[in-house]
């Protein structure tokens, strides 16, 4: 277990990106392991690991290593040397790594472990708004869960194939997976691998989408021949499971503000072999506005804080400011309002969010209750997902049907 020059210069450049540049963690990864065409599956696995760990450690490792923010590139070296320390491996004598103080950072470590913003390296707002609404024992355990790497999960298409038969594909290429208990669409991979280069993936037999993420198009209870709408479809993740769910009968509509979110939407859409969706930006009120009791099955995937896909996200830490998080909550209150309407008498919304804070979950439905079109609605029955108790993402879906 050693140390490579190249793969190390690769991760600082990266981390500076992140840290200095405002860049997102997933797009530098994505640049990094397309630097050396010569490097193998161990060394792609070492630098894209190695970059979100510290991404997702940033405050106890800076802490330990004594740096402030922005960091310059001594402080992303030392920062570096922290991690390899307590991943334990051998520092090699190089300039930048001279003198790295090996029992100094053990012992700061064991010291700031004692204390949950340290230990779980968050900032300070975002424990205060942890405790203030899951309470103090719920996100300790909570936000320990959210910083576990997350599983690959994948979503079989059944319009193109079965669970049994993409798992043996699968397995004739090396790549093992489980099923999982009461998600009938789901693999998960035993180890992580790339499948994004399989052929089974080209011709769209799976998308990689999170368990708790699969859960919503079920629970929206769509059906062949319906008109369904995904409000907020964005690259479509759900969208592309309602339309496997509906076996491309009926009509599915995808919304989103950004077309270019959409325009994605659509390449899958073509691998997946999905063909009963049509797709709308929302430029006007008016594109709402004919929709008014129009579809059987409206889902509103709302924008929210994220607070539920940090394992995903840990860069989400760093960017998402304390002021977003109450921007957000008068978006979703505005969206829940504007896109409800859509829903014709004695069809069904799900409300979703992949955010564990009451605030932005179950007081929104029950704020929506109370409002002048909320009161046509009837709550049936919601679901909390937290990372601490499935191991998947933390996700929020409601379910109300609109009164004949």
């Amino acid at each position: 277990m050693r140390l490579h020059r190249n793969l190390v210069y690769t991760t600082i450049d990266s981390l500076n990106a992140i840290f200095n540049e405002g860049e997102y963690a997933d797009k530098v990864v994505a640049r990094a392991l397309k630097k050396d065409k010569r490097w193998g599956s161990s060394d792609r696995k070492f630098v894209a690991e190695t970059i979100y760990e510290i991404v997702r450690w940033k405050r106890l490792y800076s802490e330990i290593a004594a740096v402030k923010e922005p960091f310059d590139r001594d402080d992303l070296w030392r920062v570096f040397a922290v991690w390899a320390v307590l991943r334990g491996y051998p520092i090699p004598d190089w300039r930048q790594l001279e003198g790295t103080p090996e029992r100094k950072i053990k012992g700061k470590f064991d010291e700031l472990s004692k204390i949950r913003k340290m230990r779980e390296s968050i900032p300070d707002w975002m424990d205060e708004v942890g405790i203030a609404e899951l309470g103090e024992e719920l996100w300790t355990k909570e936000i320990a869960a959210q910083n576990q790497q997350a599983k690959v999960i994948l979503r079989v298409n059944t319009l193109k194939t079965t669970k049994e038969k993409l798992r043996a594909i699968l397995m004739d290429l090396n790549i093992e997976t489980e099923f999982l208990k009461d998600q009938p669409d789901a693999l998960v991979l035993t180890e992580r691998a790339n499948v994004f280069l399989t052929d089974a993936f080209k011709e769209g037999l799976f998308e990689v989408q999170d368990a708790s993420s699969q859960l919503v198009a079920r629970f929206l209870d769509v059906q062949p021949g319906m008109r369904v709408v995904d409000t907020c479809a964005g690259a479509g993740g759900k969208t592309l499971h309602m339309a496997s769910l509906m076996e491309n009968k009926g009509q599915l509509i995808a919304m989103d503000l950004y077309e270019s979110k959409l325009k994605q939407l659509k390449l899958r859409a073509k691998r997946n072999g999905a063909f009963n969706i049509e797709y709308r930006i929302i430029d006007t009120t008016k594109v709402i506005k004919k929709l008014h009791e129009k579809a059987d099955r409206v889902l509103i995937d709302a924008p929210c804080s994220g607070l539920g896909v940090l394992k995903r996200n840990p860069d989400a830490k760093w960017k998402l400011q304390p002021e977003f998080i109450d921007n957000i909550r008068k978006v979703q209150a505005e969206v829940l309002e504007s896109y409800s309407k859509i829903v014709k008498p004695g069809g069904k919304l799900v409300y979703a969010t992949c955010s564990v804070l009451p605030s932005e979950n179950q007081e929104q439905i029950k704020k929506f209750l109370s409002t002048e079109i909320g009161k046509s609605f009837t709550f049936v029955k919601d679901s909390k997902v937290l990372a601490s108790e499935s191991g998947f993402d933390g996700f929020y879906m409601a379910l109300l049907e609109r009164k004949l």
